[in-house]
């Protein structure tokens, strides 16, 4: 693996000629092929037990992989433009209350659905609104604050895009001081967040996972890290909204 990746990089970073990969590569190839000819002697005598342990932890980190690809395309289905939201909105007579309203989300462009969520069930929206997306990097650490973007998508209404390596721990109150003084004119004393809940449901015709893997990954969803946790969200100001996602 570690050969495989190494012609990789050298092709990806380093853009080296196919020949030269070749060479440094097949050279560790050739070394591994032989450790691994000399190693497989010992799969039957007990060598298979940390490679179907190895295949069980592969196998987890894929379906999560699949699940959680498919719940951000069946999220990110038939989008409502921002434009058009703060339209509805007006035409409704849907009230604004006073405060400032954070929505977590996934989506890359229009109202995201658990902002349309919180509208359809409580008839009533913040004055000013926020949505958040936090993208992780394949880079252990980045300065994030350089990788920060703060758009205007309409009247009191922004758009929030922050990245941060796959080492770093999103800190999501400190994210809105740095948006703030990026001319996100919210008031920091007076925030609540809302963070969508997802319970994984089967879908009947033409469902994307097998229902085995459907079953397994549910079971991870229901076990994983909260979300307000993991983005050091004060628990006190935190709205969940259940939503059911069919895959």
């Amino acid at each position: 693996m570690t050969s495989c990746l190494i012609f990789v990089a050298l092709h990806e970073v380093w853009h080296w000629n196919l020949w030269r990969r070749l060479a440094i590569a097949g050279t560790f190839v050739v070394i591994d092929t032989g450790f691994f000819a000399a190693n497989s002697l010992k799969i039957a005598e007990g060598g298979y037990v940390p490679l179907l342990l190895a295949a069980c932890v592969y196998g987890a980190m894929l379906i999560w992989h699949r699940g959680s690809a498919l719940v951000a395309h069946r999220l990110e289905q038939t989008p409502v433009s921002v434009s058009d939201f703060l339209a509805d909105l007006k035409r409704n007579g849907v009230p604004r209350v006073p405060g400032t309203a954070v929505f977590l989300t996934r989506t890359a462009a229009g109202a995201p659905p658990v902002l349309l969520w919180h509208v359809r069930h409580n008839r009533a929206l913040h004055e000013r609104v926020v949505v958040l997306r936090v993208l992780t990097e394949s880079k252990p650490r980045v300065h994030w604050p350089d990788l920060m973007s703060v758009i205007k998508d309409g009247e009191n209404f922004w758009r929030v895009t922050a990245h941060f390596g796959f080492m770093q721990r999103p800190d999501i109150p400190r994210l809105l001081e740095e948006a703030q003084q990026r001319g996100c004119t919210i008031r920091l004393d007076d925030v609540t967040y809302y963070v969508g809940h997802e319970s994984i449901l089967h879908r009947r015709h033409g469902p994307a996972m097998p229902h085995w893997q459907e079953r397994i990954f549910a079971a991870m969803m229901r076990n994983a890290s909260h979300v307000t946790d993991y983005f050091r969200l004060p628990t006190e100001q935190v709205v969940e909204i259940g939503r059911q996602i069919s895959i």
